[in-house]
């Protein structure tokens, strides 16, 4: 599967560490074809990497049609987590795959090998996959317009299937069980609002910015929320 538009490439320093990661996991060779199909480049991009990291003097052996080996006792630095914030971590990053966020999942696929690499046992805790179904627009699109602070044009469906275009400021993006929302700033009704991705059929980047004022409307939205949320601790009745 190749990273689609609004997945934020790989960058090489990652590419090394992880095809360090994957041979040394291997128990045989690994082909080229394999390293490039999970990393989402070409298997062109796969031999440069590998004759970068075999001038760096990395210990991989193999060839091109064969497959690649790391010699063993290759080590890479440790994460500084304890076990039980390594297990938090893997289970989070297993529940992505709910969010029905496609780029997110490959990232935190690649980020839970890295893991898996220096706190084995956290293979052991895994998450259903159950949640979000997929949804038209690209998410990855959506998350980059929040880094970038790009504003978005956008057709969306109410709930009686009524049809608006807008111009929104995505400031966030919130995962819940059924459904994935974009929180922004909708220039139609002047305020911020909640999009559900499944009922937003088209969502294109313009090209215009809101640049530094989605701090501020990202401060906003989380005091709104403070004021409309009641914790569960209080529904529980269980204390301050």
């Amino acid at each position: 599967m190749r990273a689609q538009k609004g997945d934020k490439p790989v960058s090489k320093t990652n590419r090394f560490f992880e095809i360090i990661q994957m041979l040394r996991m291997s128990s045989r060779p690994v082909l080229a074809q394999e390293l490039a199909d999970a990393l989402e480049v070409s298997v062109r991009t796969i031999y440069r990497d590998i004759a970068t990291l075999q001038a760096r003097q990395t210990p991989i052996y193999g060839e091109a049609g064969v497959g690649y080996v790391m010699r063993k006792g290759y080590d890479l630095p440790s994460l500084n987590l304890d076990m039980e914030e390594a297990e938090a971590v893997a289970v989070g990053l297993s529940m992505i795959a709910r969010t029905g966020d496609a780029g997110l999942w490959r990232a935190a696929e690649r980020a839970a090998r890295k893991l898996h690499q220096v706190a084995p046992g956290t293979r052991q805790l895994v998450a259903s996959s159950y949640g979000v179904e997929a949804t038209p627009v690209d998410l990855g699109l959506v998350r980059r317009a929040i880094r970038d602070e790009r504003k978005l044009r956008i057709t969306y469906s109410d709930v009686n299937d009524h049809l608006t275009e807008r111009v929104i400021w995505p400031i966030a993006m919130v995962y819940y069980m059924d459904a994935a929302m974009a929180v922004g700033w909708c220039e139609l009704r002047c305020g911020l609002r909640h999009f559900r991705m499944d009922r937003m059929p088209t969502c294109v980047e313009t090209e215009h910015h809101f640049a530094g004022q989605g701090a501020a409307l990202l401060a906003l939205w989380e005091a709104t929320q403070k004021d409309e949320t009641v914790s569960t601790r209080a529904l529980r009745g269980s204390g301050p």
